[in-house]
């Protein structure tokens, strides 16, 4: 078939089988989902030390395009393939994208098929963008990038097929999984502290002290994320519809809760509002939000979000008492918040709730419906997709890491001076300090131009300068200065001169 034959059968094709709204509207809600990687990239830095701080965001940039490939070579197959019956993954009939068009999708009839797999792309990219994470100050990026590619065909592909496959097990036994408690949270969280077990704990004098080197920047990455999720969960109703607008209103709800009840319970140890900590609440609410926001009312909502901050916060101690290394608590945010999310489905999701999209008016909910058995379905579904997500991810590192040259983790040295140094090569916040001494400035942070304290009495000859402390003696910034300002002297004498 010639080129000009191709273009003339798609124009032939029926423009109005798909409503241009609903198309539109996932569009749109495609490309917020993708806004969310720097709103991850941002999110991590600010978390780290300076001296990592970039290395994130590269791996979750990096890793933003290996998946790219990876879906559109055998992902989306792998994943949604319709004619694979095994109930576990997909096959290659989709390789490549072949027949991939203008069939209404798998997961809804609202939408093309084309259209479905560049949304559940942008699903697979911010899962491993959570999941690489776990590299935080002592993974290089390089191996991790080739156990991106296949923790992407041989565990996210499958978690996929489960959930939202028509043939997956999960999606034929009844479970109740919107936006991806599996496949997206669980399978991020649970990954990223079996990669960080694998990977090993940072060195002793890495973990004392520890803070985050740019909380502006935390805040900014969890409000392009919270933003993001609007079209990740509101998206997820695939149309235009009330269902969408139930899943924003929760997606809203839920974090705002979730972030007050976290920052309440830091402030009952501290007494100190922790910025940090709203935003960490706010992402646990936002995380619950994820397998539920179209399943339940607004007012289980409120209460998701006061036991996904309460019980998010406290998992953060799991860390500890596992000896598990998980420098941004991916597992306490993503794969717990997942798991009540999932988890409030069986009590929580209400038939007239799934019904607003006008597709599943068919949808038993939870226990408000009566359905009694649908606990222990999404409970036997928690525990399957922590079980495979955790043996398989686990397998996988020790497998790369056994590569020569892949070997997951950088060396002592390079964890002391920092993966932007040995890694990446160029930093988030480069700059030179010229000259810093311990008696320009008091403990209080106010110049120390009208005193001299008896403990100053050994420091060289100190003179008074625009009311700063300065040595007598002509430091390197001063003979840079003098030689500049000769040549400009000699500059304007020449050009007088002509």
């Amino acid at each position: 078939m010639k080129f000009g034959d191709f273009s003339a059968s798609l124009l032939k094709r029926d423009s109005g089988q798909f409503d241009r709204g609903d198309v539109s509207f996932i569009l749109v809600a495609g490309a917020m989902v993708f806004f969310m990687m720097p709103g991850l990239s941002f999110l991590y830095s600010g978390l780290s030390r300076r001296k990592s701080a970039l290395s994130l965001i590269w791996i979750v940039s990096a890793s933003n395009a290996v998946c790219i490939f990876q879906w559109y070579l055998w992902g989306y197959s792998l994943a949604f393939s319709p004619t694979a019956t095994n109930g576990f993954v997909g096959n290659f009939a989709n390789f490549g994208h072949k027949g991939v068009l203008d069939d209404p999708s798998p997961g809804s009839p609202l939408i093309p098929a084309l259209l479905y797999s560049f949304y559940q792309m942008e699903f697979a990219c911010v899962t491993v963008g959570i999941l690489v994470g776990g590299i935080a100050e002592r993974g290089r990026v390089l191996p991790a990038l080739v156990f991106t590619f296949l923790w992407m065909t041989f565990v996210y592909c499958p978690l996929a097929c489960w959930a939202w496959n028509i043939n997956g097990w999960g999606f034929k036994w009844g479970v109740l999984d919107y936006a991806g408690g599996g496949p997206v949270e669980i399978g991020s969280g649970v990954a990223g502290l079996a990669y960080a077990w694998v990977l090993g704990r940072r060195q002793n004098k890495e973990l004392v002290n520890f803070r985050p080197h740019n909380v502006a920047m935390v805040n900014l990455g969890t409000f392009i994320l919270w933003f993001g999720w609007l079209g990740f969960n509101g998206g997820s109703a695939f149309g235009a519809n009330l269902r969408a607008v139930m899943a924003i209103w929760n997606s809203m709800l839920a974090p705002a809760f979730g972030g007050m009840v976290w920052c309440l319970i830091d402030y009952r140890l501290e007494r100190k509002y922790s910025m940090v900590g709203f935003c960490s609440g706010s992402i646990a609410g936002l995380v619950a939000a994820t397998p539920t926001s179209g399943y339940i009312h607004p007012w289980a909502s409120i209460i998701m979000g006061i036991v996904s901050g309460a019980a998010c916060n406290y998992a953060t101690k799991l860390k500890a008492i596992l000896g598990i290394d998980d420098a941004l608590d991916l597992f306490a945010e993503h794969a717990v918040g997942g798991v009540i999310g999932l988890l409030f489905n069986g009590f929580f999701a209400s038939h007239s709730i799934i019904a607003l999209d006008g597709v599943n008016t068919n949808v038993n909910g939870g226990w408000v419906d009566r359905n009694w058995k649908q606990l222990y379905i999404q409970f036997d579904y928690v525990c399957a997709t922590c079980a495979f997500t955790f043996i398989a991810t686990a397998c996988l590192a020790k497998t790369v890491d056994m590569i020569p040259g892949l070997h997951l983790r950088t060396t002592p040295e390079g964890e002391s001076a920092g993966l932007d140094e040995v890694e990446i090569g160029e930093f988030a916040n480069d700059y030179i300090e010229v000259r810093r001494h311990f008696s320009d400035w008091s403990a209080f942070g106010d110049r120390m131009a009208d005193s001299e304290t008896p403990e100053m009495s050994s420091l060289p000859n100190l003179q008074k300068d625009g009311g700063r402390l300065r040595s007598a003696e002509p430091t390197t910034l001063d003979i840079i200065n003098e030689k500049d300002a000769e040549a400009i002297a000699e500059e304007e004498s020449t050009t007088e001169a002509h």
